[in-house]
């Protein structure tokens, strides 16, 4: 197994941007991502997540960190329209205007079909694939009259491929996707952009809760490097889509995996 790379540095990709990002408290890819997007410039950064305590205590350790820079967290879940439209609202006033939203908010687990009920399947759905769509939709209604603007979505390598126990996240992602590539014709149309990055595994806490651990080392072992992706790997990813090198990219989903089929 290679060993992770070292840090990348910054390289101000997204100087003087501002950014929102669901499901950001914790340690997993929303939380990488928002240190990312700090290093990278951003002057003004919003995160939500349904964990109070944990949301507190992510703005407490980025603002720490970031104190030139506007971070404020607010708390959302974007199964709830009404929560939703008041995030988008708060995050345009607190960045004076969002630049880029980063849809990472999703919910996994394993059951097989058979066993698996009719809430566990729309719970699932309701939270990756609708919330992704209610967060774009809310946004798109700010994004669309400035002429401008940047959507990244978390999707999946399960998108495309097979695994046991995980119909309804798979079908979800496979959606995200198809949703990323449909909304982002009508977004370019006003010179908005989006994309998705859809990554394999990458450990996390949230992750090693939700999995059987020695699943997740059989999963990883089978990557090109023999290893999980570290959550900053994909915190890259996502920040290179939302800056101006994907000028050109319009509903691409970029695979963070060897295990593309």
């Amino acid at each position: 197994m290679n060993a992770p790379p070292d840090y990348v540095p910054a390289h101000g990709l997204l100087q003087g941007h501002s950014a929102l990002i669901t499901a950001a408290a914790g340690g997993g890819i929303g939380f990488a991502t928002a240190q990312r997007v700090l290093e990278e410039g951003v002057r003004a950064l919003m995160i939500a997540d349904i964990h109070e305590r944990r949301l507190n205590e992510a703005v407490e350790r980025l603002q720490a960190a970031f104190p030139d820079a506007k971070v404020a967290g607010q708390l959302a879940n974007v199964t709830d329209e009404a929560q939703v439209q008041a995030l988008v609202e708060a995050a345009e006033a607190h960045c004076d205007g969002v630049d880029v939203l980063v849809n990472n908010a999703g919910l996994g687990g394993s059951c097989r079909v058979v066993d698996m009920k009719d809430e566990d399947w729309q719970r699932v759905l309701d939270v990756t694939l609708t919330g992704t769509f209610r967060m774009t939709r809310a946004m798109l209604r700010f994004m669309q009259p400035r002429g401008r603007g940047a959507i990244v979505n978390n999707a999946s390598v399960l998108g495309w491929r097979a695994q046991k126990e995980q119909a309804h996240y798979a079908a979800a992602k496979a959606g995200v996707m198809a949703f990323t590539r449909c909304s982002a014709l009508e977004a370019a149309e006003y010179g908005i952009r989006i994309n998705a990055v859809a990554p394999s595994i990458a450990f996390h806490d949230h992750l090693r809760k939700s999995a059987p651990q020695a699943l997740l080392e059989q999963l990883a072992s089978r990557e090109a490097f023999g290893r999980a992706a570290e959550c900053w790997e994909i915190a890259n990813c996502i920040v290179m889509l939302a800056s101006d090198y994907s000028s050109y990219l319009v509903g691409e989903v970029l695979s963070a995996s060897s295990q593309h089929p």
